[in-house]
């Protein structure tokens, strides 16, 4: 049975408290239980619209037109079986709807939820990082959610995300091999992390849309129909 479509607009001053948002999202695909991380400092509106809007590195950029006048940013963690669902059967269609005929622009951000002792999830999301220090950080993302086996199956390991590496032909394999080794951007996935547990979100997939004026934010591997819903809302 489709779910409910829930949209919630709220202010640029709402959003400064803990829970905002998280009150709004008032269904769930996969709510978080693994909260470590107790960062819940409340965000001025310009700290949340620089924290929103800008991408993760400079490699890591959104896609689409920059001078789009709309931003969708999704959170999302790379064990989450809705996210992998939202990325393969919903992503191409903003995409080609949105995305390339500039009408959007699309960002990426973590929100890890499925942790475990061996920390795949950051170890996922680091390795993206990797990817776009070479200018994948697309294709690699793809990749990851392309092989997506669910959580905390075995299925992130060192060795494959270098496999996922060659298979999209990230050019110099030693470098990337070195910077997932080292955990060089793990840093960079935490404070995506805590960003997004400071404005209250607790499950993945969620996604914010920002048209300069209001954010609306939805949660759930929703249709294509519920983008297309907002997008033309706050058009």
């Amino acid at each position: 049975m489709r779910k409910k479509i829930v949209i919630a607009s709220v202010s640029l001053m709402a959003i400064m408290f803990v829970g905002t948002i998280a009150g709004f999202l008032n269904f769930g695909s996969r709510s978080n239980t693994n909260n470590n991380n107790n960062n819940q400092d409340a965000l001025t509106p310009e700290t949340f619209l620089n924290q929103l809007l800008n991408p993760s590195m400079v490699n890591a950029s959104a896609l689409g037109n920059e001078q789009a006048k709309i931003t969708i940013v999704e959170f999302a963690d790379y064990q989450c079986p809705f996210c992998a669902q939202f990325n393969k059967e919903t992503k191409d269609a903003i995409v080609e709807n949105f995305i390339d005929t500039g009408k959007a622009k699309f960002l990426y951000k973590d929100l890890i939820v499925n942790d475990g002792s061996d920390k795949a999830s950051t170890l996922a999301a680091a390795a993206s990082y990797c990817a776009a220090e070479q200018g994948m950080y697309w294709a690699y993302h793809d990749e990851l959610f392309k092989n997506s086996n669910g959580e905390n199956t075995g299925w992130i390991t060192k060795d494959n995300l270098k496999q996922f590496a060659n298979n999209v032909r990230v050019p110099d394999l030693m470098k990337f091999s070195d910077c997932v080794d080292t955990g060089k951007y793990n840093d960079v996935v935490s404070e995506n992390d805590s960003f997004a547990r400071n404005i209250g979100l607790q499950s993945t997939p969620s996604f914010i849309f920002y048209n300069g004026t209001t954010p609306v934010a939805i949660q759930g591997a929703q249709p294509y129909e519920a983008f297309e819903q907002i997008i033309t809302a706050i058009s």
